[in-house]
């Protein structure tokens, strides 16, 4: 007997993960609605009705889909990151937003310096060049004993931090809320975002996007930085203004940039992708096969819970079980 019914879009759960298994045991129905472009608000207003759960990836959650979600009490993000949901809304009609903290946390950290590292020894060219008959030996630049610029000293900027001090670089963070202990620990220097960038031979970004992290790193911000200087974004597209970065990495004013997040995605048309001295993937850095099934777990537990009357492992606005009442 079907007590709830569970709206699943995050791509990267297919209808036999075990770990659907207990939500089907509680008396969930699955409606699986796999998309692999971006799916619109159109699309959603259809899926929603009726629905008790939605574990969802980037999928839009307006004030118009929650208005038209009759039922929802919860939406469990497979992630971090909950740009799509308009959170107020949801908080006034009493729906949970749920995410994943801490289960691809190692994922990014590999990933973002996997990109680095990439960019910097210009591995994909030399790949290229073999392909293509040509045995041309691009060197690239070591990272080693050069100073790398975190912004956003999280829990994965710390993990990047800990990457890059293997390397022995000299480290360099700016963030709002600043862990003191932990960065005299780590030899981890604070400094103010203008000077990091102007510092920084590597700037990796690891900030949320909110309305003070949109186009963070803009044309004046960018200007500040060396032209040999390399940029990384594993976080979210909008925090880099795509149309200054463009501009800087065509000029010559930035050595190269490596991006696995972009403003709009898939970022089918934008000009980024036609720069030799930009590497691109598709939104992929938290997606190791081991981060995957302990966001997937965390994910269908957050969404059991709820149902199920219980606190989740993390919800974004836990106040919304006051206003569901």
């Amino acid at each position: 007997m079907t007590k709830y019914d569970v709206l699943l879009t995050a791509w990267m759960i297919k209808d036999d993960n075990p770990s659907l298994q207990q939500l089907r045991d509680a008396g969930c129905a699955i409606h699986s609605h796999y998309w692999h472009d971006k799916r619109d608000e159109v699309e959603m207003l259809r899926l929603v009705p009726g629905m008790d759960a939605a574990i969802v990836s980037v999928d839009p959650f307006t004030s118009r889909v929650l208005a038209a979600a009759d039922r929802l009490k919860v939406i469990s993000r497979t992630g971090i990151g909950y740009d799509s949901v308009d959170v107020p809304a949801a908080t006034q009609r009493g729906v949970l937003v749920t995410t994943t903290p801490g289960a691809n946390e190692t994922a990014v950290a590999d990933y973002t310096f996997a990109l680095l590292m990439a960019l910097s020894r210009r591995v994909l060219e030399n790949d290229r060049n073999v392909r293509q008959g040509k045995w041309t030996r691009v060197a690239g630049n070591d990272p080693t004993e050069k100073t790398i610029g975190i912004v956003g000293l999280g829990t994965i900027g710390k993990k990047v931090a800990r990457r890059a001090r293997g390397f022995d670089m000299r480290v360099l963070a700016f963030d709002v809320y600043r862990d003191e202990a932990y960065a005299a620990a780590n030899q981890i220097t604070f400094v103010p975002l203008e000077e990091l960038l102007a510092q920084a031979d590597y700037v990796t970004l690891h900030t949320p996007l909110l309305p003070s992290t949109r186009n963070l790193i803009d044309a004046e911000r960018l200007a500040v930085m060396k032209p040999t200087a390399y940029i990384v974004n594993t976080s979210r597209g909008g925090v880099i203004d795509e149309t200054a970065l463009y501009k800087a990495l065509k000029n010559g004013k930035l050595a190269g940039a490596a991006l696995d997040v972009f403003e709009h995605e898939p970022p089918w048309g934008n000009s980024l992708l036609e720069l030799p001295n930009v590497l691109v993937s598709p939104h992929v850095a938290g997606n190791s096969a081991e981060a995957q099934q302990k966001v997937i777990a965390i994910a269908c537990d957050n969404a059991l819970r709820v149902l199920q009357g219980l606190p989740p492992v993390h919800a974004v606005n836990p106040e919304a079980t006051e206003a569901r009442g």
